[in-house]
């Protein structure tokens, strides 16, 4: 047979495949998990998060590429052993219609809005706060997109582009994964915000060895998808200005080709930037990678709470941060004053520059803040804390309605 031939025959067997995955992908989305407490059920919650640790076979390892996977278990686990049956639908669920009462709704995007008024009226619906508001991060990512145009004649398109939601709006509270910034986005509704840190997939001893005086010029660039909103294009452009001074990216930049390409010439063919790609941070690898680097450089314009700058910490790197990462770094890191070049360039040299016994010192103490504060075990226990102050709350409100009503019963007119 001609290769050409082959070469057809195999193109619409794979494109067959994707379209089969496609549809069981689909079929799986549509899905409702139900999950039972060991002891007599108190009622219902409904989980509209991610549904793939649900659907993992014995065996099957939880994804960490992010931390919301183990984290929505984690969250129904914490309504099992409070005594409540959990339904988890997949958070763009747009077919599931609630059939039965629930204690609490939790919803991690768009279903808020358009479930609450299907809701028995009693239901506790809580938004579960992992970015900051979506109308702030698409003008964020527009705005940096405009300054790149600008400065450098290149016209990107948005890659996370999300049309805004009004989960905080319908909904009676809010659980943020954020520092002040990710709640400032939010405040508008004017509805209770309880905060709790994000967890880290992997937690790694600290690094003794690490020779500070040898890394004391290298630095990482270790984020996700949006790769401008992330601030890649203003530290490449700074760490080519700076020869002298090397950076590692670390990020699924293959995946997009356009950024990709227009800065091709900073990712591939400049000697101080090497381009790692995306990394699993419990490789290895990414041991290895951090601990060849002094610093995280992480100029983002919006985050929730960033789980790669805390997997950087749990790694032992000085953290120079804008305040939108979601990450207070107190004494042990650096915040921009601005997102310009020159500031880029200027907190990198300060670091690269403060004596061995002072970068040793703020290293650990980061690591140190991340082993208190954004473990599996912190986040478990915050957030069960959370929603037992929730439950408080909404058992006071309910008394203070019932007093309320009570005394209007009393004073009706006529007496």
């Amino acid at each position: 047979m001609p290769n050409n031939i082959l070469s057809r025959v195999g193109n619409t067997i794979s494109f067959l495949s994707q379209k089969v995955q496609a549809r069981i992908n689909y079929a799986k989305s549509l899905q409702v998990v139900s999950l039972k407490p060991k002891q007599p059920s108190k009622g219902n919650v409904l989980l509209s998060y991610r549904i793939e640790p649900f659907l993992l076979k014995a065996g099957q390892p939880m994804p960490n590429d992010h931390t919301w996977y183990w984290e929505v278990w984690q969250i129904a686990q914490t309504f099992l052993k409070l005594g409540y049956n959990v339904d988890v639908i997949q958070f763009h669920n747009d077919k599931f219609v609630p059939q039965k009462d629930y204690a609490f709704f939790i919803d991690i995007r768009h279903r808020m809005e358009a479930l609450a008024p299907k809701l028995n009226k009693d239901c506790v619906k809580i938004f579960h706060v992992d970015i900051a508001n979506m109308v702030f991060r698409n003008a964020a990512e527009c705005n940096r997109l405009l300054e790149l145009q600008q400065r450098k004649g290149i016209t990107l398109k948005p890659q996370r582009f999300e049309v805004p939601n009004l989960g905080i709006e319908y909904a009676d509270c809010a659980i943020v994964l954020g520092n002040d910034f990710t709640t400032d986005t939010f405040k508008y509704a004017n509805k209770p915000m309880y905060r709790i840190p994000i967890s880290s997939p992997v937690v790694y001893p600290y690094p003794d060895k690490k020779d500070f005086e040898a890394v004391r010029k290298r630095f990482l660039w270790f984020g996700g998808s949006a790769l401008v909103l992330k601030g890649l294009d203003l530290v490449l452009d700074a760490f080519a200005q700076m020869p002298e001074y090397h950076l590692t990216v670390c990020g699924p930049v293959s995946n997009d080709k356009e950024f990709e390409q227009a800065f091709y010439k900073e990712l591939y063919e400049t000697p101080n930037i090497h381009t790692y790609g995306w990394i699993d941070v419990s490789s290895p690898d990414f041991i290895e990678v951090t601990n060849n680097c002094l610093g995280l450089v992480y100029p983002s314009v919006s985050e929730g709470q960033s789980g790669a700058v805390i997997s950087c910490l749990q790694a032992g790197l000085i953290p120079i941060l804008s305040y939108e990462s979601g990450v207070d770094v107190y004494d042990f890191g650096v915040i921009f004053d601005n997102l310009s070049l020159e500031e880029i360039k200027a907190k990198v040299i300060s670091i690269s520059n403060l004596p061995v016994e002072d970068l040793k010192l703020m290293s650990i103490k980061g690591w140190e803040y991340a082993r208190a504060n954004h473990t599996k075990e912190k986040f478990a226990q915050a957030y069960r804390n959370a929603v037992e102050q929730i439950i408080e709350n909404h058992s006071q409100e309910k008394q203070t309605d019932s007093i309320a009503s009570s005394k209007q019963l009393v004073l009706s007119p006529g007496d």
